[in-house]
């Protein structure tokens, strides 16, 4: 693969080493097979803005391919994006340090990895959050969630427990995904209960905690008793503005409970780290589906809501969690993933 990269790229990196350094780096880890790793396969990933200490979507992703790295004896690195201006760069210098698969963690990187892949045929990518359809280049997997089917269920929780029936919802930013989000949330409440009412705001950032915060005290302050975050870092202000109000609030992407256990009463887990983990375990068995996308679901093991539900959740909520569960597996019940599909149900 080497020998096909572009020679501007090679004599680049001899003069220009230690004078330009883009995002932040974490070199790749030792893999636990080969001697120091040295024929392991390397996987690096491009981290959103977020970081990977977000507590959320890209520390997701990064946990999955450090269990890779344990169990598949591969060796794993990152590149760390400040601002969206970092993404083509650090795609670069993880394609230059010859890992056989990069990740881009995140659908504002779409453009950019298309771009790199047309760059080097060769190289392998993968990418978090999006889908280029049937024009999906060969050396690329795209991967994708059903994020609005563990929406439908922390919505069921969010209608049964409400004791206001104003119910909150915040967004970072109004793109596909993460309307699957409030529109499988909005259906999961009104299934449980037509009464509540459910509040929307987007924040349009991920990563401005203190407008998370700010906008869920406002909710609160409006009567509501339960918000939802489907915004990154942004969301982590939430739940410190429901520690603060003695409120409630619901996770999301991860287990979200640790960060205030008595007020995170469940999240909406959205198992990139298991993505992350299935598709580099079947590239070191030979079996990378590039052309393709992937999507995970509640029947994929894709996507749920957190064990640590049964903390705060009653049991026959978790109960009724369960039989719909089982129905949305079971394709009794198709969870709306957009406006249309929102406004179409019955």
């Amino acid at each position: 693969m080497a020998m096909k990269k572009k020679l501007i790229s090679l004599a680049l990196a001899a003069t220009m080493l230690g004078t330009m350094v883009v995002g932040c780096t974490k070199p790749a880890e030792e893999g636990a097979g080969g001697e120091e790793g040295k024929n392991a396969i390397k996987v690096g990933m491009v981290t959103d803005v977020g970081g990977i200490n977000d507590q959320s979507f890209n520390q997701s992703a990064w946990e999955g391919l450090k269990r890779a790295k344990d169990e598949l004896g591969i060796e794993i690195g990152y590149q760390e994006s400040k601002q969206d201006a970092d993404y083509p760069p650090n795609i670069e210098n993880l394609v230059d340090q010859e890992n056989d698969l990069v990740w881009g963690i995140g659908f504002k990187m779409g453009d950019a990895v298309k771009e790199a892949a047309e760059n080097y045929p060769d190289q392998k990518f993968a990418i978090i959050d999006y889908s280029y359809g049937d024009k999906t280049p060969k050396n690329i997997v795209g991967v994708t969630f059903k994020e609005q089917e563990a929406s439908y269920l922390v919505g069921l929780i969010a209608g049964k427990m409400t004791k206001s029936n104003k119910i909150g919802f915040i967004g970072g930013m109004e793109v596909p995904v993460i309307k699957r989000f409030e529109y499988g949330f909005r259906a999961g409440v009104k299934e449980a209960n037509p009464n509540a009412e459910v509040l929307i705001q987007y924040a349009n950032s991920f990563t401005d905690s203190a407008k998370g915060k700010a906008i869920a005290k406002q909710m609160y302050s409006q009567g509501a008793d339960i918000i939802f975050h489907a915004a990154g870092d942004t969301g982590t202000g939430m739940i410190e503005a429901a520690k603060e109000e003695g409120k409630y609030a619901i996770g999301v992407d991860r287990d979200q409970n640790s960060l205030a256990p008595d007020n995170v009463i469940t999240s909406a887990m959205k198992r990139v780290d298991n993505a992350i983990y299935d598709v580099t375990k079947k590239l070191t068995e030979g079996k990378f589906e590039g052309g393709t996308t992937i999507t995970y679901g509640l029947a994929e093991g894709g996507v749920d809501i957190a064990p640590t539900s049964d903390k705060h959740v009653p049991e026959d909520v978790l109960n009724l969690v369960k039989e719909y569960k089982n129905k949305i597996i079971g394709g009794e019940i198709k969870v709306p993933a957009t406006e249309e599909e929102f406004n179409a149900m019955k």
